[in-house]
């Protein structure tokens, strides 16, 4: 069973989110969206592009034990939230840190949804401050 980090820091007085994105990242979702229908991110950790959060349609991607869903992230126009989901080992080493979608220019992953438009996702990163620590209960 997957595990959902989200519901376990729902209890907070204040939600300390994981993860966020950008406006471009916004945009280049809604415009996936229109056109490959519901979205969810992951991230593996693994070698090349493993490191790059890889955007799929939501029901050709399957998760499992091994993977972390961060959050349901809500874009505005598209009327399914999209899940990021990150392979549990690499959550154990970026648990202390939020997470930024952004999209840069340049190729990306060949099976990220992204990779045709000529531009690809990338994730910035920020430590979490200790009032966000505390809040997320690590």
């Amino acid at each position: 069973m997957a595990v959902d980090v989200d519901a376990m820091s729902a209890g907070a007085e204040h939600l300390t989110e994981r993860i966020a994105l950008t406006p471009a990242a916004q945009e280049l979702i809604q415009r996936l969206s229109a056109t490959h229908g519901p979205l969810m991110f992951h991230q593996s950790g693994g070698c090349c592009d493993g490191s790059s959060p890889m955007c799929y349609p939501a029901s050709e991607f399957r998760t499992g034990a091994a993977d972390v869903l961060l959050g349901r992230l809500t874009v505005p126009g598209v009327a399914e939230a999209v899940d990021f989901w990150m392979a549990a080992d690499q959550f154990a080493r970026w648990r202390h840190t939020h997470l930024t979608v952004d999209v840069v220019p340049g190729r990306g992953g060949g099976f990220s949804l992204e990779a045709p438009e000529g531009v690809r996702f990338l994730i910035r990163s920020r430590l979490f401050s200790e009032e966000e620590r505390a809040r997320l209960g690590d």
